[in-house]
């Protein structure tokens, strides 16, 4: 089979190292938040799965329309926000709540132009995650759906702008 076009060009070593930096950085410190003082006795959540692909997108491939502020935020609250009323109106049912939820996520991303591959899976938690994440209801949307991003979005800002071969954003709204 013939594809359309080649393999991108490898990246150079010195993006590997920025890429690494941010993503290290980034997730310790929403992981610290979790573990950590900002959340210690609160029975709240701070750090999701689909943050990890998050910060592949905002460290590792910060030119990508998918990674820009908008998209990195807007599309982990709207599909918070999205999951969370796809568990609340079928809880009976969470395979259809969790095809829902991934879909309209998709939708709703698609109209408010914030498209982020990871918010479906923000989206996805909300139903499939444990009783802490049920528990909080549409808080979810903001902890830690959208203050993990903005955390992220900080280290995005400083660490990819260190680089001098690297500027971020490319475009904020």
């Amino acid at each position: 089979m013939k594809g359309r076009s080649q393999s991108p060009p490898a990246v150079p070593y010195s993006e590997m190292v920025w890429s690494w930096i941010g993503s290290f950085i980034g997730i310790l410190l929403v992981a610290v938040c979790h573990w950590g003082w900002a959340l210690k006795g609160l029975d709240m959540v701070m750090i999701i799965g689909s943050f990890g692909a998050s910060a592949v997108l905002a460290y590792g491939a910060i030119a990508s329309p998918l990674a820009q502020p908008r998209n990195l935020c807007g599309g982990h609250f709207f599909s918070a926000l999205v999951g969370v009323t796809c568990f609340k109106l079928f809880p009976e049912s969470p395979e259809l709540a969790s095809a829902l939820a991934v879909s309209l996520a998709i939708t709703v991303m698609h109209l408010t132009r914030t498209l982020h591959p990871p918010g479906g899976a923000t989206a996805l938690i909300a139903v499939i995650g444990s009783a802490r994440v049920h528990d909080l209801g549409y808080l979810y949307a903001f902890v830690p759906a959208l203050s993990g991003a903005l955390l992220m979005l900080v280290v995005a800002l400083v660490v990819n702008n260190l680089a001098p071969t690297r500027q971020y954003p490319e475009f904020w709204l």
